[in-house]
């Protein structure tokens, strides 16, 4: 296990992104900035911090050696070799101001070199209540611009909104939905809350969907936070628990995982249990990654990177010392990672939050 002290972090790391306040303009932090950003070794691997002073990020994302990070406020943040810029977000809906609510997750398809277009995942709130949609967003030269709705009137509600947006081996868009606090619904068919989600790019449904004319590949889920696929094309995806009994779970289409009816270990007819929970104990995890034949999860409340083996069913805590981890993403280079201090939940340092990138020797 590593683990990383605050106060190096505190003693080397210079300011990369601006603080909040920046609308529509970029703000550009130089090479020399960066190289001069710290670099900690222990045990045998590397991490560095590439970007600093992120405003409640989300969701990690590379593309064509770039990386992309959502900022929950509104906002994107780039970060390659030349700096670290932010650009707002223009939005056809004003966000939400809730708990686990804003701009949430973020998704690229291989056309984004042409048309400069992905996918996000947002809250917003009306005098019906709160809801997500799935849409396209363009980025432009100052801003990026809602383009498209794919999916609408996702159901949210103070807690539980999911978020997560993922594209697969078979190039379908998934996303996970929290049940919005209303447990009930992540068992009703009739609604997309507490559900796993998959979706043709275009925004209709796929033919060979588990349940006909509905973009639920499965049931029974509290609040997903996570998706990933290992070599195989399984997925896998992380779940918050009821207080305690976090879940790592094995997902195939049409199955029910349970909630609120099951949750642990424990079993019911015709619903399945996960393959690896927490017991009483808390990980609150949130975005996970398959990286050299292991998933790696960020734990918020467990304030760790974790690795789940699939073959011993167990997982351990391998990274820790930077408080809440919002979200991992494998690449070329190791796994990069996003500090969530700055959710009103954590405990920030100066220059949280912060994306580093994990290099294992």
């Amino acid at each position: 296990m590593i683990t990383i002290k605050y106060y190096l972090i505190m003693l080397s790391s210079l300011l990369l992104v601006a603080c909040s306040g920046m609308e529509n303009n970029e703000d550009t932090s130089t090479v020399q900035e960066q190289e001069e950003m710290e670099e900690s070794v222990n045990g045998g691997s590397e991490t560095e911090v590439t970007a600093t002073n992120l405003e409640v990020p989300w969701e990690i994302v590379e593309f064509n050696d770039t990386i992309y990070v959502s900022e929950r406020p509104g906002s994107i943040t780039k970060v390659t070799a030349d700096g670290v810029t932010r650009k707002s977000v223009k939005l056809e809906k004003s966000l939400a101001n809730r708990s686990e609510a804003g701009l949430l997750g973020l998704a690229f398809p291989s056309s984004f070199s042409e048309n400069k277009e992905a996918f996000a995942y947002y809250s917003y709130a009306n005098e019906q209540g709160v809801f997500q949609r799935i849409v396209r967003i363009q980025e432009q030269s100052e801003q990026w611009v809602e383009t498209a709705v794919l999916v609408d009137g996702i159901p949210g509600g103070q807690y539980h909104q999911g978020g997560r947006i993922e594209i697969g081996p078979d190039d379908k868009l998934y996303a996970t939905t929290g049940d919005a606090t209303v447990p009930n619904l992540a068992q009703n068919k009739d609604s997309l809350a507490g559900k796993i989600l998959r979706i043709n790019q275009d925004g209709t449904i796929p033919n060979d969907n588990p349940f006909a004319d509905s973009y639920i590949y499965s049931i029974g889920h509290r609040n997903p936070q996570g998706l990933a696929w290992d070599e195989k094309g399984n997925l896998y995806a992380t779940e918050h628990g009821n207080q305690a009994h976090d879940e790592i779970n094995l997902v195939q289409p049409g199955n029910n995982y349970g909630w609120p009816e099951i949750e642990g270990d424990q079993q019911a007819s015709e619903m399945l249990s996960p393959v690896v929970q927490s017991g009483n104990d808390t990980w609150a995890p949130s975005g996970t990654t398959f990286y050299n034949g292991d998933f790696y999860f960020a734990s918020l409340r467990g304030e760790a990177v974790r690795k789940f083996d699939v073959v011993s069913e167990s997982q351990e805590v391998v990274l820790d010392g930077y408080g809440r981890i919002r979200d991992v993403l494998a690449t070329d280079e190791g796994i990069y990672f996003v500090t969530n201090n700055t959710d009103g939940r954590g405990n920030p340092i100066e220059q949280d939050d912060r994306l580093i990138l994990w290099k294992q020797n």
